[in-house]
């Protein structure tokens, strides 16, 4: 069934051409030779501007993972500072991931329609000048309002991944690409580092300001990147494509194959109705919530930790009010309880975990495939998420909230890789989009099982995250066919409009479903 499926989207594998020259009679006309952009890409090979541009486009992940990691370490300084309640410090992380999932879809069909780069690159300067502004935000209002902007930049920044994948050799994706988990970690490790270098003497004004410089050097940086040859040519831009390619083999010392570049011709850039098409809807469907779980358990094992140190649960069932907010002096509800030296270090060990599983999420995917890696991260993901709740020593947590992310993080990029390998490149990047639009769904619940529940109860809270895994795995059993190995499709048919409004609104009615569902289960469970 997979392997038909595969061949319905035209999944290839990627051949090499045999070469007939020189076979042919003398004086016989020779037929014009052509290659594929399949091929142009396989026969440059891997080089120095691939690794350049893996550093570049590498860098919105610091980006991404700066942001979300920023929310947790400013939640016990702003909760403090503006006296708010548990659940006003979730409503801010909720508006940033609302202004994230807005522009994702938004975003990923401007990139389909006018470039990947311009997209990335305009969203390096939205989500910087942005964090600016938040940093002068003078009251709790303006402070969501601004945020919630960045998010809307961050959301344009993850078209990086798509421009990167695009030119990637086939044999070298399942090596390089899950390499990324590396600058989502060191995105997280520096905003650690600012948290405890800056916040007690400067404040988190200044960690915010300065937390902007590694946008502005990656912005400095984007003169060496070029426009994504696929995306010029599925445009019609061949002379463009070629440049482009040329140049790339010109920084590999390598040559382009013999003949002219030719591709299929893409009727349409950007349409989405080609993601949800007879081919890609079960798929699309499927990798909706895929997403939805990935961000619901990785900002809800972030913030949950965040939440178990701050207000020390690490061994509480039904905290009381010890662990509840405090009044301060003035009897407004205030709870002043900054992360202290211990707790950043528990974090920053705990982002070291981003990278520990690397060589093995390299091993499987080689291995194994895309999809039996996802099922096995997502099974592992789950129990180790039921393992936290055992009352241990704080360094048994350290360990298995080490461990825990690590499968978050691995799983996270497995899901990356295969959306930008599925869709063709017509659509790759609104297909990109949507799914982490999607993907914020996750992002706003999380904060208020994570921050509002664990107030009640630490099984309650991180049950919620272990079931949604659970069914995640045994959606990704059903993705209809394996991307691991193949050429990337360039086009693929359109369905009607119906379909669309259909497919979507019943993916949305799906994921908030089994998050009610999951919430009631667990609470079920803790009463009994």
């Amino acid at each position: 069934m997979k392997t038909q499926m595969a061949s319905a989207i035209h999944l290839e594998d990627v051949e090499l051409q045999d070469s007939e020259a020189g076979r042919q009679p003398v004086g016989e006309a020779r037929d014009p030779k052509f290659y594929s952009m399949e091929e142009a890409v396989e026969g440059i090979g891997f080089g120095r501007f691939h690794i350049l541009l893996f550093v570049v486009m590498g860098s919105a992940k610091i980006v991404e993972a700066m942001e979300i990691m920023l929310l947790t370490v400013l939640s016990p300084e702003i909760q403090c500072e503006w006296h708010l309640e548990d659940w006003q410090v979730a409503f801010i992380s909720t508006m940033v991931f609302l202004g994230y999932m807005i522009c994702g879809g938004v975003f990923g069909y401007v990139a389909d329609k006018y470039g990947r780069r311009k997209m990335v690159f305009g969203g390096f300067v939205w989500a910087s000048y942005f964090s600016l502004l938040t940093s002068f935000a003078p009251t709790y209002g303006w402070f969501i309002f601004l945020y919630s902007m960045v998010g809307c930049g961050v959301a344009a920044t993850s078209q990086g991944f798509v421009l990167k994948t695009e030119f990637m050799p086939a044999k070298y994706r399942s090596s390089l690409l899950p390499l990324s988990t590396i600058f989502w970690m060191l995105g997280s490790m520096i905003i650690i580092i600012l948290g405890i270098t800056v916040v007690p003497t400067l404040g988190w004004r200044w960690m915010i300001r300065l937390s902007i410089i590694p946008s502005l050097l990656i912005i400095g940086l984007f003169q060496f990147i070029p426009e994504s040859a696929r995306f010029q040519v599925s445009v019609g831009n061949i002379r463009g494509a070629v440049a482009t390619l040329s140049r790339i083999a010109r920084m590999n010392k390598t040559s382009l194959p013999d003949g002219d570049l030719q591709e299929p011709v893409v009727t349409e850039m950007g349409n989405a109705l080609t993601i949800i098409n007879p081919t890609l809807r079960r798929t699309s469907l499927l990798l909706w919530f895929s997403w939805f779980v990935v961000s619901f358990s990785y900002y809800g094992s972030d913030l949950s930790s965040s939440e178990l140190l701050e207000k020390d649960l690490l061994c509480v069932t039904n905290p009381d009010p010890e662990h509840s907010i405090k009044p301060n002096h003035e009897e407004e509800l205030c709870y002043c309880n900054p992360l202290t030296m211990d707790d950043y270090k528990t974090l920053l060990i705990s982002s070291l975990g981003e990278v520990a599983l690397s060589p093995l999420n390299i091993g499987l995917l080689n291995l194994l495939g895309r999809t039996c890696t996802m099922i096995i991260l997502q099974v592992l993901s789950a129990i180790f998420f039921m393992l936290v709740n055992i009352c241990s020593t704080k360094i048994g947590f350290i360990v298995l909230l080490f461990l825990l992310r690590s499968l978050i993080a691995v799983n996270s990029n497995v899901v990356y890789i295969y959306t930008a390998e599925v869709y063709p490149t017509s659509v790759r990047a609104t297909g990109m989009g949507l799914c982490t639009s999607f993907s914020r769904i996750g992002d706003i619940i999380a904060p208020f099982i994570a921050q509002v529940l664990l107030s009640k109860s630490v099984l309650l809270a991180l049950s919620p995250f272990a079931l949604a895994y659970c069914l995640c795995a045994l959606g990704t059993v059903f993705l209809p066919f394996e991307t691991s190995g193949r050429a990337m499709l360039v086009n693929a048919y359109i369905i009607p409009p119906l379909c669309v409004c259909v497919c979507v609104c019943v993916c949305v009615c799906v994921c908030v479903c089994v998050c009610v569902c999951v919430c009631i289960c667990s609470f079920v469970f803790f009463l009994l």
